[in-house]
C-alpha cells in the first residue's frame, strides 16, 4: 500500500518548536506518510529547512538525525542524553537564565542595534554549519514556503526553494525587539510570525496534495480573562502572533463553503478547495502552562521535555485518526465561519 501525502504548516514560538521537532520526529519514524510540501515562520522555518536538509541527504533517518543535530546544537546545560526515553519529565514553566531575562528588561529602553552592535547571533553560525542552501536550492523533493514580514510595508513574504538563505531563515525568526531587521535584496525583514504563523495559502495553491498538516504551538484558547499586567501582555501577544493564522482560516473556510456550495466546480482552484482537508496537532493544555519568557529558554532539559511531548502528541493524532487522511478533515473549519 503506498504512503499517504501531505503538506505541513508548522508555526513559530522559539523554543516551544522542540514540540514540533518531536512531532516531526514521530511522524517520520512511522513511515506512512510522504510530504510534499512544508511551510514555515519562526521556529517552525527551522524546523522545516533542518528537516529538508536531513531528507535530502539520507531520506528519513537524515531528517530525523537532522533535527536532532540542530536543537542539540541549541541547548544549553546538560546534553540531551535521554531523548526517546519513555515519558517525559513534567514541564513547570521555566524561563531563561538570569542574563536573558536582564538582556529583555534592556529591550524597554535600548534598541537591538545599541545592544549588539556587531550583530552577533549564534543561530547563525548553527545554520551555516548544519544546512547546505546551495543543495536545497537545487532540490525538487520538498517544496518550501517560509515566511518573514516586510518591514517597510508589513506585507507577508513567502521565500521559496530558489530564493532559501541563512538570511532568509534569520529574517523569519527575526523578533524586533531582540535582533535588528535582516535585509534582504534592498528590503529589510522582521519576524514572519507577524503576519502568517504558520501560512497555509502556499500549500494550497503550490501543492497537489489533499491533506494539510498543522503543527500549532500557541495556544488556540485560554481560560479565564487575564487581569494582571503580565497576563494581559502574555495574552496580548499570543493573539498578535495568532490572529493571522486565524483571518486566513476564516478565509479558508468561506472559499471551502463557496466551492462545496457549488454545482459545477469548473476551475482549478475550486475544485482543489472542495478536496482539501485540515488537520491539526497541538498540545493546548501543555502550552497553556508555559509563558512567553519560556519561549526563550533553552536549557536542554526543558527542549527535550517538549521533544518528548511532541511525540507523545503525534503518536495519540496517528492512532486516532490516521485513517481519515485522504478521506476528510479531522479539524472543523466550520468554527471560523460567521
Amino acid at each position: 500500500m503506498s504512503n499517504k501525502i501531505v503538506s505541513l504548516a508548522l508555526q513559530g514560538g522559539g523554543s516551544h518548536g522542540a514540540f514540533t521537532w518531536g512531532v516531526l520526529d514521530r511522524l517520520l519514524e512511522d513511515g506512512r506518510l510522504d510530504m510534499e510540501g512544508i511551510s514555515g515562520a519562526s521556529a517552525g522555518a527551522m524546523n522545516a529547512v533542518v528537516l529538508a536538509q536531513g531528507y535530502v541527504q539520507d531520506g528519513r533517518d537524515g531528517a530525523r538525525a537532522a533535527l536532532e543535530r540542530f536543537w542539540t546544537a541549541l541547548s544549553t546545560g546538560a546534553p540531551l542524553d535521554h531523548l526517546g526515553a519513555e515519558g517525559a519529565p513534567v514541564i513547570s514553566n521555566p524561563t531563561p537564565m538570569p542574563g536573558m531575562q536582564a538582556l529583555l528588561a534592556m529591550t524597554r529602553f535600548f534598541s537591538p542595534t545599541q545592544l549588539n552592535p556587531l550583530d552577533i547571533n549564534p543561530l547563525r553560525d548553527i545554520l551555516l554549519e548544519q544546512v547546505d542552501f546551495e543543495r536545497l536550492r537545487r532540490q525538487r523533493e520538498l517544496k518550501l514556503f517560509i515566511a518573514a514580514t516586510q518591514v517597510s510595508t508589513g506585507i507577508l513574504k513567502i521565500f521559496r526553494n530558489a530564493d532559501l538563505s541563512v538570511e532568509v531563515l534569520l529574517a523569519s525568526a527575526c523578533l524586533p525587539s531582540l535582533h535588528r531587521p535582516i535585509e534582504i535584496d534592498g528590503e529589510a525583514y522582521w519576524d514572519g510570525g507577524l503576519t502568517a504563523n504558520p501560512p497555509i495559502f502556499p500549500l494550497l495553491h503550490a501543492c497537489a496534495a489533499r491533506d494539510v498538516m498543522v503543527v500549532l504551538l500557541h495556544p488556540s484558547r485560554r481560560a479565564g480573562t487575564p487581569t494582571s499586567s503580565h497576563d494581559i501582555g502574555q495574552r496580548l501577544s499570543e493573539i498578535s502572533f495568532s490572529s493571522a493564522f486565524f483571518t486566513e482560516l476564516s478565509g479558508l473556510a468561506l472559499a471551502k463553503r463557496e466551492a462545496e456550495n457549488s454545482t459545477l466546480a469548473f476551475g482549478a482552484l475550486e475544485r482543489r478547495l472542495r478536496q482539501l482537508n485540515i488537520h491539526m496537532i497541538d498540545a493546548n493544555e501543555l502550552m497553556e502552562q508555559l509563558t512567553n519568557l519560556s519561549k526563550l529558554n533553552t536549557q536542554a532539559s526543558f527542549i527535550g521535555s517538549l521533544f518528548q511531548q511532541g511525540r507523545e502528541r503525534a503518536s495519540e493524532w496517528l492512532e486516532q485518526n490516521f485513517a481519515e487522511i485522504g478521506h476528510r478533515s479531522t479539524f472543523d473549519l466550520g468554527r471560523f465561519l460567521p
